[in-house]
């Protein structure tokens, strides 16, 4: 597949994008301001409001693709754009504008779009952490999103994603959400969420630790989520708005209970039970062996 990249260059310090646009070689000329205006579409009900009718202490059925359709979703709610539409194995990205800076000078900032010549496709790898992941395959920056309600959340890049012919280079990781600006209509549905996630991860996190105590590697898990409030409130430093509606600890809650749903499934109680049992019968045969001892030392 051919593809086009097209970069927008702004300055640091200007604090709004420059009215110049830099077209790559074989990017789609910009759209010419006496252009007719496209009627917007109806707009879809807010990320937060769906998750309202959940019943608290339940656990939550993990979101489908419907939650993200057709959505325009922002990295930490402000930069870039994701627009994803369809159901099922595979996905279509209609929209990637991914943020961030010049590689010859790091205070300006940049934002690529990526354009293929055909749509970009997001294809599905299964639930491994419990929620459906998907795989896209952008030359020069791969990645790999969770899907959530409204959101996708996509793992931190271990190295920058470079775009040499744009000078540019960004990194896709992230919670990708509605623009945090807009959410304070939310705000109830969104503690509705963090509640919900909640019960949900704590209930988990009991049945996690009963089986910890014959399971290593139930207490490894058990460790690890020790760890995640911390690493929750890292994540979501940088979402707009977070301190006011808190939409990204909510989202990123929601993941964990998942997540540790997964885990626990793999965590068999039959196989801890069996663990159990072949310590007492270990014990047992211990027991047995110094009985004749025993015996003769008291004769």
């Amino acid at each position: 597949m051919n593809w086009r990249f097209s970069l927008v260059v702004c300055g640091l310090l200007a604090g709004a994008p420059a009215d110049a646009q830099l077209a790559l070689p074989g990017a789609e000329p910009a759209a010419s301001s006496g252009a007719p205006a496209v009627a917007p579409k109806p707009r879809k009900p807010s990320a937060g409001a769906k998750a309202a009718k959940k019943v608290t202490g339940e656990t939550p059925s993990p979101p489908g693709a419907a939650a993200i359709d057709g959505r325009k979703l922002r990295q930490n709610g402000k930069e870039g754009m994701l627009q994803l539409s369809g159901s099922g194995k595979t996905l279509t990205i209609a929209k990637l504008r991914l943020p961030g800076e010049s590689v010859s000078d790091p205070s300006q900032l940049c934002i690529v779009d990526i354009v293929g010549e055909k749509p970009i496709e997001a294809r599905s790898e299964g639930r491994p952490d419990g929620l459906d992941r998907y795989d896209v395959d952008v030359p020069a920056c791969p990645f790999t999103f969770d899907v959530l309600d409204g959101a996708v959340l996509v793992p931190s890049q271990i190295t920058a994603c470079v775009f040499k012919a744009a000078d540019c280079q960004t990194s896709p990781g992230g919670l990708w959400g509605p623009d945090g600006a807009e959410l304070e209509k939310d705000v109830a549905a969104i503690g509705e969420r963090r509640k919900d996630a909640e019960n949900a991860m704590a209930k988990a996190q009991r049945a996690i630790e009963e089986r910890a105590k014959d399971n290593p590697d139930a207490a490894a898990l058990l460790r690890d989520q020790n760890a995640f409030p911390g690493q929750r409130e890292d994540a979501c430093r940088d979402y707009v708005k977070e301190t006011d509606y808190g939409f990204c600890a909510a989202t990123l809650t929601e993941a964990r209970a998942a997540l540790l749903e997964a885990r626990l499934a793999i965590l068999s109680p039959s196989a801890a039970k069996g663990a159990g049992s072949a310590r007492v019968e270990k014990e047992n045969k211990k027991k047995k062996k110094w009985k004749p001892e025993a015996a003769a030392t008291q004769r």
